[in-house]
């Protein structure tokens, strides 16, 4: 595997487990309109404030999001662009799938068009 194959599978694993986490998610949701402090984003949890933290470092690490100096504020911002390699994998692997199972559903046609008794005839 090249260097740069590897970054990319790094990045993306990183991405995918920094997703798996329903708090990470909901925060990247939340993101998704519009940038936001710290303070904003542990409202709806039942969380301490270093317990955001976390997961914001998590989600900052792997590029999903980055955080700006505002006066005192440091607000966070969805880098919307750091989940294009997911999607690209997700659809990529969509595509290959459905083709599988277009594959799948012609030759199981094929199977009952040659089969007298397939389609639920009954045999006397």
């Amino acid at each position: 595997m090249e260097s740069r194959d590897v970054l990319t599978e790094d990045r993306l694993n990183a991405t995918f487990t920094a997703l798996a986490d329903p708090t990470r998610r909901a925060i990247v949701a939340r993101l998704a309109r519009g940038d936001a402090t710290v303070n904003e984003l542990a409202a709806p949890f039942n969380m301490t404030l270093p317990g955001i933290s976390k997961h914001l470092r998590v989600l900052e690490r792997c590029g999903l999001i980055s955080r700006t100096r505002r006066a005192q504020f440091r607000p966070c911002h969805l880098e919307a662009g750091a989940l294009d390699a997911a999607v690209s994998w997700i659809e990529e692997n969509r595509r290959i799938w459905q083709e599988r199972f277009d594959k799948l559903g012609a030759h199981l046609r094929d199977i009952q068009q040659a089969s007298p008794a397939a389609g639920g005839q009954d045999h006397e």
